[in-house]
């Protein structure tokens, strides 16, 4: 996908509402308690270009140092595929992943718009392929 595309594409669900509500989800009343139990994850996906050389792949990893600079961050975590045994229902095709936590869905949407995670993006932009998002909403274990 295209680095403006991607941009579009990711402005567009965050403002538009398509990331499903905390509240919509409640099991209770008492929204307080629901999202102390609960957090937004924001998990991603890429895939850098093959043309790369191994320079500029640890290179990229200023993308990550730039978004974790973004405020309202609950946790910020980034890495490669695991060397893990080869089963059907593994993909580790992707070069790196990121995987960050917020307390809320305002923080994210936040952090979608942020000109930081912007600059992030128009800085690095040109280095992935392929880029995949998951946003979910996790629930602790009780």
């Amino acid at each position: 996908m295209k680095r403006r595309n991607f941009v579009r594409a990711t402005t567009a669900a965050v403002t538009t509402g398509v990331i499903l509500p905390v509240t919509a989800i409640g099991r209770s009343g008492d929204r307080e308690q629901d999202t102390q139990d609960r957090m937004i994850n924001h998990y991603v996906l890429f895939w850098l270009k093959k043309t790369l050389n191994r320079d500029e792949k640890e290179a990229f990893t200023g993308f990550f140092d730039l978004l974790r600079k973004v405020p309202g961050i609950r946790s910020f975590y980034y890495g490669g595929p695991a060397d893990s045994k080869d089963r059907e229902v593994v993909d580790n095709s992707f070069d790196y992943n990121l995987m960050i936590q917020f307390d809320s869905l305002e923080a994210l949407e936040v952090y979608g718009v942020h000109p930081l995670h912007m600059e992030a993006i128009e800085q690095y932009g040109h280095y992935w392929e392929k880029v995949t998002v998951h946003d979910s909403v996790l629930e602790a274990v009780k």
